[in-house]
């Protein structure tokens, strides 16, 4: 029993579960549960864990297709990536943690990341950091930067593993809920691959690395699962700080390469992460994959806390540790590498036969405090891992998402002057990536501030290869809160364009979905309509969606964040020889815009940079999004590029997609990148020079008949805008600014927001 304002609340409401999940669970177990067996439900079916508001959603999504060697449902989504090299991917969110303890919130973030990669037997060779931040003006929110940066920063460069690019948003709908979302690249050798399940009855349940500690305890339920009450700095959250993790990046790092020479030397029948809930995730999901049962030897459990209770050893979330499932005859030989790396190592149960319970198999979790001592829990193994609550929670439609739609920014005035609008959207993350180290490996071809990163499809152990991997991340807020279900489709889309300007064709996605409270029904309505987007655009640009994470209840005082899906892309090239041109122009190139033939629509703002953070003008349509078109356009500029990188022949010169901030954003950037201005025409309005409309590149070429003909060769237009050169970027008509104007307040924005040198 817990006390609330003077009363005793029961425990299993203290622990996260409902009425109805208690009442489920003493169904299933046919007795009362004790208070370990309890913890056990409590975070194994938290929100975090069990996906209990979204599974029946997340079905939908496209899970399959050429080269998915593993899809959702395992640590990290794997492709054959070719020349016997296999890649995994994988992204999570660390939003609630990050937002109580920002450092440690987002290191841990980092190593759990890496721990779902190694687990499938893929070394770790890359990171991206998505995050989301109230405005800077807040003190707050600087602080919340600066420690996420810096936690991010400590704990990857730590570990070896570079930050290669991710993505910065502000919005005030982040003010007490930031998001901090973590994917991490690896590869492996195709025949590494392992999955975590335990096998074998008599084999050794090991546990690898660190102590067990009682930060974390409850992580995923006190905080994942569940909204902030209130502003920030209250009593709530400080309450909350035990639950958030503590780190260790050399332990992490010695885990790493004790585990891949485990694997590599197969020493191991299967592997799990403890992650989010810790042991009882890993005992629970390792068993009930395996249909085996599993013993559990508290007392075996090292630990960094004397009187430790057996729901804290269990729950505990303490960083890098791993569980292995290992044959007797080959613990000597595991013992022997763990001391070599000087990872602690061990036995703390053994698998099982499963019981038979009305004449079918059921793995059981049997938990004791020491070998041959009394139960002190007893549970399906299944019940905990799989078979959790489901829950089709309603739905409802903003009353006002039609009326919305017809009310966009094009009916306001046109600014009185463009190139201030257009100062005021340009900001250069790069404070943020000097902080990380990108070129760990010396892998890196495109890293931070690129439009996709791309690396050498190389590493130790691996085939030789001269393949190359591109990822990118991408959300947006601001698409996604006038229509969630189209935006999320630009989603997908615009990620394919990033991969495709480093001459990479998409393979596979992953996807973060961050949303509100799911008991508000538009919060749901909104994730619905998202997972719906995502699918109709996997499906018409043929991706598979090989894994994913759904981060609910982010929301403070009863205020839903907007719906923030964020999408990872994979994409592969398949020679890469030299870099690819990135978006630096030179002096005297043609630039040339390239998309689908007309007939073209109106420009629409709904949804757009200048919109939301010009005007403040959130109503509005999106743009429309033609997937047919879309594809044709991406593998004509990847084929492009790629053609560019094998032959080293320069058509290209530099490339960039239109997204965030329209055409303007999109030729500012290319004049900041080369230090070099031009001069731009055929742009008749602030509606066509600040639009989002999909399926654009801007391209620069010193061959533009060229370009043009195999253009119109694959059913596309390329039309001429002007040339590069000169020290000013000049739309006709609408801006006149120059490079250096442009350049310094790209550069000093985010610098001087944060007080610091540019």
């Amino acid at each position: 029993m817990a006390v609330v304002e003077g009363e005793v609340e029961p425990l299993h409401r203290a622990l996260g579960l409902t009425d109805g999940e208690y009442g489920d669970i003493v169904d299933i177990l046919g007795r009362t549960p004790n208070h370990l067996e309890l913890a056990l439900f409590g975070v194994m079916w938290s929100e975090h864990c069990s996906y209990k508001s979204s599974r029946i959603h997340l079905r939908r999504l496209p899970t399959e297709g050429p080269g998915v060697l593993v899809g959702p449902g395992e640590n990290a989504g794997v492709i054959d990536a070719g020349d016997g090299i296999a890649v995994a991917i994988r992204i999570e969110s660390h939003n609630h943690p990050s937002a109580i303890e920002p450092h440690q919130g987002a290191a841990t973030g980092v190593g759990g990341i890496l721990r779902d990669i190694f687990t499938m037997g893929g070394r770790p060779l890359a990171l991206m950091d998505p995050l989301s931040f109230g405005p800077l003006d807040d003190p707050r929110q600087r602080w919340l930067l600066e420690g996420v940066v810096s936690g991010i920063s400590s704990y990857g460069n730590a570990v070896g593993v570079p930050t290669v690019g991710g993505e910065l948003t502000f919005d005030p709908c982040y003010e007490q809920n930031p998001l901090v979302n973590v994917l991490c690249m690896g590869a492996l050798p195709v025949e590494r691959l392992v999955l975590g399940a335990a096998s074998g009855p008599g084999n050794l349940v090991v546990l690898l690395g660190s102590s067990t500690g009682r930060d974390g305890i409850g992580g995923v339920s006190v905080l994942a699962s569940a909204g902030f009450d209130g502003a920030e700095g209250t009593d709530v959250d400080r309450s909350k700080r035990p639950s958030v993790q503590v780190g260790d990046p050399y332990e992490e790092k010695r885990l790493i390469e004790a585990c891949l020479e485990l694997l590599d030397a197969r020493l191991v029948v299967g592997i799990q992460d403890l992650g989010g809930a810790g042991l009882a995730c890993a005992t629970s999901e390792t068993a009930a994959r395996g249909r085996v049962g599993m013993e559990v030897d508290l007392s075996a459990v090292p630990r960094r806390e004397v009187g430790m209770q057996p729901w804290e050893l269990m729950t505990s979330e303490s960083q890098e540790r791993m569980l292995a499932i290992v044959t007797p005859g080959d613990w000597p030989a595991v013992a022997a590498v763990c001391e070599r790396w000087e990872v602690r190592a061990s036995v703390i149960g053994r698998v099982t036969e499963p019981d038979v319970e009305d004449g079918r198999p059921v793995a059981r979790l049997r938990i004791r405090e020491h070998p041959g001592g009394p139960v002190l829990a007893d549970v399906p193994a299944g019940a905990l891992a799989d078979e959790g609550p489901r829950y089709d929670r309603p739905m409802a439609r903003p009353a006002d998402f039609e009326r919305r739609l017809g009310e966009g920014p094009e009916r306001l005035d046109p600014p009185a002057d463009c190139g201030a609008d257009l100062l005021a959207l340009l900001l250069d993350p790069s404070w943020v990536y000097r902080q990380y180290d990108h070129q760990l490996f010396l892998n890196t071809v495109e890293g931070p501030g690129g439009d996709a990163a791309l690396l050498r499809l190389a590493g130790p152990g691996l085939p030789p290869s001269r393949r190359g991997v591109a990822i990118t991340t991408d959300g947006n807020p601001r698409w996604c809160a006038v229509d969630p279900r189209a935006g999320t489709a630009m989603l997908v889309a615009e990620a394919v364009a990033n991969l495709a300007c480093v001459g990479a064709t998409a393979a596979a996605i992953v996807n973060c979905c961050n949303f509100g409270n799911p008991e508000h029904p538009v919060v749901m309505w909104q994730l619905s309509e998202a997972i719906d987007g995502m699918a109709e655009a996997c499906r018409g640009l043929g991706l598979p969606v090989i894994g994913g994470n759904v981060s609910l209840y982010n929301e403070s005082g009863g205020a839903d964040i907007l719906p923030t899906p964020v999408i990872g892309a994979l994409g592969l090239v398949e020679t890469l020889a030299h870099r690819p041109p990135g978006m630096a122009w030179e002096e005297g190139s043609t630039i040339l815009l390239v998309g689908p033939v007309g007939p073209h629509p109106s420009p629409a703002l709904g949804g757009s940079r200048w919109a939301v953070e010009c005007r403040g003008e959130r109503a509005g349509r999106l743009p429309a999004l033609d997937l047919e078109a879309h594809r044709r356009v991406v593998g004509f500029v990847a084929g492009l590029v790629a053609a560019e990188v094998g032959c080293g022949a320069g058509l290209v010169g530099a490339v960039h997609d239109v997204s965030g901030g329209g055409l303007g954003v999109a030729l500012a950037e290319m004049a900041i990148a080369g230090h070099t201005g031009a001069r731009v025409g055929g742009i008749e309005s602030h509606l066509e020079l600040f639009a989002e409309t999909p399926s654009r590149f801007v391209v620069a070429t010193g061959r533009p008949d060229e370009l043009a003909a195999w253009a119109r060769e694959a059913g596309l237009e390329a039309t001429v805008l002007g040339t590069a050169g000169g020290a000013e970027l000049v739309v006709d008509g609408l801006v006149g600014l120059s490079v250096d104007r442009l350049a310094g307040r790209w550069l000093d924005a985010l610098p001087g927001a944060l007080g610091e040198p540019g």
